[in-house]
């Protein structure tokens, strides 16, 4: 293979991992932000209602972040 075609690999890999990391620097303002602990709340709790909540705000901001990414 040369340079040409790996290129876009490199690229889409460079990419994934910056968008991963945003989301999880996402996710930690927000744990700081809530007076509760979601992984508590969802993991031992079984508390439906902040995993729906926590489920829209992390699909959110990865449709943030791939259309910044994307362009």
């Amino acid at each position: 293979m040369d340079l040409i075609h790996v290129q876009p690999i490199v690229n889409s890999v460079i990419f994934s991992f910056l968008g991963i990391i945003i989301l999880l620097v996402a996710y930690l303002i927000i744990e700081k932000l809530t007076p509760e602990n979601t992984w508590k709340e969802v993991g031992e709790k079984n508390n439906v209602a902040v995993a729906i909540v926590l489920a829209a705000f992390i699909i959110g901001i990865s449709m943030i972040i791939s259309a910044a990414i994307h362009g």
